[in-house]
């Protein structure tokens, strides 16, 4: 109803209730005792799967029209975060151009919008430092000293950052502004990194990937609610985890009886599921949102890792590092509907979707370039040279009224 719509009625309201009144004695007065006023009306908790305004979770994330006030004013800009050479190039989206680069501290691995929106943050691990974007520019600012920062997410209402300090087996509860330490919470696994968080926002779902565990954490990461083992679980199609091992790279620091390699961490569209990508299993996990059991696995590809919803909730895509490919799964039945593959083989990461859906931005992890994928025909539409190293880029500007965290898991 529009504004000017209730201004009208509640006009006729006023205009009849006065019309009813008088200040004469009424001539009869009946002798029955008056109604009891209606007891204010309970509000209840949205059905489970819903955001807490009872709409869908990715309700507010369809396309450029959810695009948030404060994120209009940034530029339309890719950021890569290049690992190995320890730089962040910028590419244009438009003409698929690098147009900057800068040096930032060691091992950057993410770019990761702000809970408000206003500030991107360069996530360098080994360097020990978290460095700000101004994304109306583009341009870094001073970076700020931070233990280990692989992964940064934000809690609901934007009140504290939760910074992945992988290497120390810690989620650090920072300042979501100045990233002042205010404290620590220890996990019991190796290699905490990516998350998500559940409908309503209480909780929270982070992976291990040295430990193969997941983690059950309520919102404001003050207690561990529930460990999950997935190496207890068997799934066909798994790669050896001492092949693995023996081969390097992030595989190498497994841990002794490990057989799972769990990565990115997403909640289905549907509100009801956690998808969890998993390296050595070369699938996807499929557990219950509310009771977090684990319901079935999806075979993928080889080296399952990033997972990124489709703009309208239909589509999901998983991106198969190890195989050079992305499975597309309908959101509804979870069910593999399509498989797009590099021509020639490519190491597909972490990115993002643009703002209207119709592209996925992704790193070539091991091949220093980025892939475009056209979402509608799945077919590889870009493939644009970047540093060694290329990792966890960020599309910006994405819809949404907040940023949870990592690259762009907007609500």
């Amino acid at each position: 109803m529009s504004r000017t719509s209730r201004v009208v009625l509640a006009a006729v309201a006023t205009t009849t209730l006065a019309a009813c009144s008088t200040t004469s004695t009424p001539a009869h007065t009946s002798s029955a005792t008056a109604a009891p006023a209606a007891a204010p009306r309970k509000s209840t908790p949205p059905a489970f799967g819903l955001a807490p305004d009872g709409l869908p979770v990715y309700a507010h994330t369809n396309g450029t029209a959810d695009i948030s006030a404060v994120a209009r004013r940034a530029r339309d800009l890719v950021y890569v975060p290049e690992q190995l050479s320890g730089r962040v190039q910028v590419i244009d989206p438009h003409t698929f151009k690098i147009i900057a680069t800068y040096d930032v501290a060691a091992s950057p691995e993410h770019v990761v919008p702000g809970y408000d929106e206003r500030t991107l943050w360069v996530n360098s691990d080994a360097g020990n430092r978290l460095t700000p974007i101004n994304p109306v520019t583009g341009k870094p600012g001073r970076a700020i000293p931070v233990a280990f920062p692989y992964n940064l997410y934000f809690t609901p209402g934007g009140k504290h950052a939760l910074v992945m300090a992988e290497a120390l087996n810690r989620i650090d509860v920072r300042n979501p502004h100045t990233m002042a330490l205010q404290r620590t919470l220890h996990v019991p696994c190796n290699g905490v990194n990516h998350a998500d968080f559940t409908a309503d926002l209480t909780t929270f779902v982070a992976s291990c990937e040295f430990s193969g565990k997941l983690l059950v954490i309520n919102s404001d990461a003050t207690k561990i609610k529930k460990v999950i083992d997935l190496n207890a679980i068997h799934t066909p199609g798994a790669t050896d985890p001492k092949m693995a091992k023996s081969m390097g790279g992030p595989a190498a620091s497994l841990n002794k009886g490990a057989s799972s390699m769990p990565q990115d961490v997403r909640l289905a569209p549907d509100g009801r599921h956690y998808l969890v990508a998993d390296m050595l299993r070369n699938g996807v996990w499929v557990f219950d949102a509310r009771t977090f059991a684990e319901q079935r696995f999806i075979p993928t590809g080889k080296g399952a890792h990033g997972i990124y919803p489709s703009r309208d909730g239909k589509r999901i895509f998983v991106s198969n590092r190890d195989e050079g490919s992305i499975s597309v799964l309908d959101a509804r039945t979870l069910n593999p509907i399509a498989k797009w593959r590099i021509p020639g083989g490519g190491s597909p990461d972490m990115g993002g979707l643009s703002a209207d859906g119709s592209q996925l931005w992704l790193s070539g992890r091991y091949n220093s370039v980025v892939y475009v994928f056209d979402t509608r025909t799945g077919k590889l539409i870009h493939r644009i040279a970047v540093d060694p190293g290329p990792h966890g880029l960020l599309v910006w500007p994405q819809p949404g009224r907040f940023s949870l965290g990592h690259t762009g898991n907007m609500r």
